[in-house]
């Protein structure tokens, strides 16, 4: 089996910072794409930001300029780099991880809680 555990996650004024952490662990032939989602109180799960193996990374226009994504296949662990936060920000944000050679080949994490205060 294959875990993803988030980190990272708290409460911080708005304009702040913070920065969550995804690491895989388990029976891991390697790790494709990466990405963090995120889902607010009343709303639908939506995309935030993914990276590939080979690093080329996609946003959310909501995020692009205040987030950054990146990975480190040496520790199959993922990062999200939060700056210029906003209260709208607020939500629980997941990781997912696609696998190759894995049955099933779709991982996600608990969720890690961000609060974006005024």
């Amino acid at each position: 089996q294959v875990q993803l555990v988030e980190s990272g996650g708290g409460l911080v004024q708005a304009g702040g910072s913070l920065r969550l952490s995804c690491a895989a662990s388990g029976k891991i032939f390697r790790i494709n794409a990466m990405g963090w989602y995120r889902q607010a109180p009343g709303k639908q799960r939506e995309l935030v930001a993914t990276i590939n193996n080979g690093g080329e990374t996609n946003y959310a226009d909501f995020v692009k300029g205040r987030f950054t994504i990146s990975r480190d296949n040496a520790k199959n662990t993922m990062y999200l780099q939060m700056n210029s936060l906003k209260p709208e920000d607020t939500a629980v944000y997941y990781c997912n991880a696609q696998l190759i050679n894995s049955a099933p080949s779709t991982y996600w994490g608990q969720g890690t809680q961000v609060t974006i205060s005024l």
